[in-house]
């Protein structure tokens, strides 16, 4: 049994044949007895003062149960959402944005929260809201990043006059500018690493009921993270006590970090439900309502330069950045220039490096973290940085990297950012991802493909992150018929932790796969939890795990000794079963738990049940790393960018679910691909978003990808006794790399030398014949 269902096996997810017949539970699909429907009034301005909202005829208008705006939540005393800080965790002082649930004073971005509307059908609330009167006054906008940090840029907030909320800066300065001015080679660039959004398959929704008898709240919430969800809203917004606050996530359908939980609107379903008598409050989003609603990714601009010897190696880096938060800091956004600056120098020896990364307020949808989470900022620039030395100093990029890689022998080893690899190979990984690829065939490829008047290139990113945060508690309890039940504090949306976790608990315990039940997602059966984002729960929640199955089988063992007539040191457990040692005479793990439930007669030194809770922390936390390798076809006429191959290697330190494993990079890939070719949101200077519908953001499709060729490879982790590294943000961060780099290397030929995300038809047909029109100038 444990060979076909225990750990590294690619056991298919068990979650999968509910979802794709139909019978997942989402939040959409719950419906409460008395349930109304709520709808958003979100601000059409960028930045405005609000001088009047009048709400008389929307109140009057048929089945219209409620009409909420600023004012109702200043009358009821109600918090806002406030973001966790660098100064948290012992950084820099900065500005702490506080961002209310329904805007009182003045709207900051196009979307912002202003009215809240309840009514007894969906249709009902959309008519009343088109009937609220909202006076504004425009004010001046600032949309890019750059032009928010300029001499006389429109001011957000009046406690931010520079519309920087906070600085991070990292590495030695001195040492730094002495190796930059002793190098005899200096390769700068200058990179826009485009804003995207997660557009989960599920919108994002909420209900909310409040309960009169017990003063209380349940909150239905589409959230990653719903521990999290439950202290934004109990603790920031209603100031009660988290007991007060049930939170349940039932099926989610993907997350990516934008569903990081505490959304004006989780707040808004419960405290409206108070406001209609306990009635259950419906909101879900519609598309157009996630473009402006949801929290985005990504939208850097950045220096970076290398310092090289004439040997091609790297002497020094030197990085300034600006990543934009948009109106607010929101939710974990900090995170986000921390990991792009202390990731910065990558998988390579770099003796000296100062990295300097600013948070800039702009008039525009707040972000944070998505997918990577400042991991694919950091591998884009050192990656592209890279390719731009080796083609300056006349060297192939894979041998530059080659030259530069930090040696396995190397390891542990510190980064002139503060952080600790633990462990690594890139050499090998580097290697296998070349055979894979079959990078030396590459010169056959390209004649065939300049034969059909195509240009053909081919890209090398490798990548590098850091994996798992906070602690995590799990919990393994027995029932009376022997059945299993993992409470998990992490929350799976796609990723089979149902499957997995299943898989580790039944070789640990010998307990049937078939047997063990998975519970997650309602705060008042999981006691503790941090859900699931940064490629974490692998990590600690596996880890925590693993301690509470030790544990399960210590609380156990003394029971199995009274129950065999044997002393517990003459114990032993192995295969699910516990034996006298050096006999035959053995129980199994199931029938011991079941004595913990003799409803009499259970000697004095045991507890009623079985149960055991497993903790552990990502400190340290992991590195996953690898290789992805990129070709594609450009047609010239036409600027159309092709993926022709696709190989990746990446070292995730011990796999638990091979299958699993490899359906998070490739969906990563397919993010990553998505960003470097397709994806972008985009603003107008007065902060209209223009992108605000499927017409008008890109996103790939199946039949814009090849066959993916994946392989993993195994360096276990030091920092954690099951040697597991993160694998979920893998594709996003080494793709983008891959691809930009194939783009460039294609168009080469033609003397382009740089193009930022995304390589779109028309991006790549105007480089084109901006080329052609300097060749026929000169």
């Amino acid at each position: 049994m444990q060979q076909k269902f225990g750990i590294g096996q690619p056991v298919p997810r068990v979650e999968d044949p509910r979802f794709i017949t139909g019978r997942g539970r989402y939040v959409d699909d719950i419906e409460l007895p008395l349930q109304c429907h709520g709808v958003l009034v979100m601000s059409p301005h960028a930045h405005a003062r609000i001088k009047r909202i009048d709400t008389a005829k929307a109140k009057t208008a048929p089945g219209v149960l409620a009409v909420l705006t600023g004012a109702d939540v200043v009358a009821d005393r109600l918090g806002g959402l406030a973001p966790p800080m660098p100064e948290d965790m012992g950084g820099p002082k900065g500005f702490r944005t506080l961002r209310a649930i329904l805007a009182t004073d003045k709207v900051r971005a196009v979307g912002d929260r202003v009215a809240f509307v309840v009514a007894e059908s969906l249709a009902q609330a959309r008519d009343a809201a088109e009937l609220i009167d909202i006076e504004y006054e425009p004010l001046p906008a600032v949309t890019d990043v750059e032009d928010a940090v300029k001499q006389g840029a429109p001011v957000l907030w009046d406690a931010a006059p520079n519309n920087v909320s906070f600085t991070l800066m990292m590495g030695n300065k001195d040492a730094t500018d002495a190796a930059f001015a002793a190098a005899k080679h200096v390769v700068t660039l200058k990179l826009r690493n485009n804003r995207i959004t997660a557009n989960s398959i599920e919108p994002r929704a909420a209900i909310g009921q409040y309960h009169p008898d017990s003063e209380s709240y349940t909150l239905y919430s589409t959230s990653q993270n719903p521990h999290g969800t439950r202290s934004a809203v109990a603790g920031q917004v209603l100031k009660i006590p988290e007991t007060k606050l049930r939170v349940l996530s039932p099926d989610v359908g993907g997350g990516f970090g934008m569903k990081h939980g505490g959304y004006p609107e989780d707040a808004l379903v419960v405290w409206a439900s108070r406001r209609v008598g306990g009635r259950p409050v419906k909101w879900v989003s519609t598309r157009v309502e996630a473009l402006l609603g949801d929290s985005q990714g990504r939208d850097q601009v950045v220096t970076g330069e290398l310092a090289l010897d004439a040997a091609g190696k790297i002497l020094a880096l030197r990085v300034n950045a600006l990543h934009n938060m948009g109106s607010h800091v929101f939710g974990a956004a900090m995170v986000v220039p921390l990991f792009a600056m202390r990731l910065a120098p990558g998988v390579y020896q770099i003796p000296a490096v100062h990295v300097l990364g600013r948070a800039v307020l702009t008039n525009t949808i707040p972000l944070a973290p998505y997918r990577g989470a400042g991991r694919p900022e950091a591998t884009y620039l050192i990656e592209q940085l890279l390719d731009r030395a080796a083609r300056v100093l006349s060297i192939d990029p894979v041998e530059i990297r080659r030259r530069n890689f930090i040696p396995a022998a190397a390891m542990p080893h510190r980064l002139g950012t503060g952080i600790t690899y633990d462990s690594g190979d890139f050499v090998h990984v580097m290697d296998e991802c070349l055979h894979l690829a079959d990078w030396n065939g590459f010169g056959k490829r390209a004649a065939e493909s300049k034969k059909r008047g195509k240009l053909r290139g081919r890209g090398i990113g490798y990548f590098l992150e850091e994996a798992a945060v906070f602690n995590e508690r799990m919990v393994l309890r027995f029932d009376p018929s022997g059945m299993l039940t993992i409470l998990a504090g992490t929350h799976s949306h796609g990723q089979g932790h149902q499957t997995v976790y299943a898989q580790m608990v039944s070789e640990w315990l010998g307990v049937p796969f078939e047997n063990i039940r998975f519970v997650q997602g309602d705060t008042d059966a999981v006691p503790i939890g941090r859900g699931t984002y940064g490629s974490r729960s692998m990590h600690v929640g596996g880890n925590a795990l693993r301690r509470a199955a030790d544990a399960i089988i210590e609380k156990a063992k003394p029971m199995a000794a009274m129950m065999l007539e044997a002393a517990a040191g003459d114990i032993e457990f192995a295969d699910g079963a516990f034996r006298i040692v050096g006999t035959d005479r053995a129980l199994p793990l199931t029938a011991v738990a079941q004595a913990f439930y003799r409803p009499a007669m259970l000697p004095p030194q045991f507890d009623v049940g079985l149960e055991a809770s497993g903790t552990f922390a990502a400190e340290p936390p992991n590195y996953p790393n690898g290789c992805h390798v990129c070709e594609v076809e450009i047609d010239a006429e036409t600027g159309l960018v092709t993926l022709a191959r696709y190989a990746a290697v990446d070292d995730v330190g011990r796999v638990m679910n091979r299958l699993l494993c490899e359906g998070q990079i490739h969906g990563g890939v397919a993010q990553g691909v998505g960003q470097a070719l397709m994806e972008r949101i985009v603003f107008d200077d007065a902060g209209q978003l223009v992108t605000g519908s499927f017409q008008d953001y890109a996103m790939p499709r199946a039949d814009d990808f090849p066959e993916l060729s994946s392989e993993l490879t195994e360096v276990p982790a030091k920092t954690n006794p099951l040697g597991v590294k993160g694998a979920g943000e893998a594709g996003a961060t080494g793709a983008p790399p891959a691809v930009i780099g194939a783009v460039l290397d294609a168009l080469k030929p033609l003397g382009i030398e740089h193009l930022d995300m995304p390589a779109t038809p028309d991006r790549v047909w105007a480089a084109i014949k901006a080329h052609e029109a300097r060749a026929a100038a000169e």
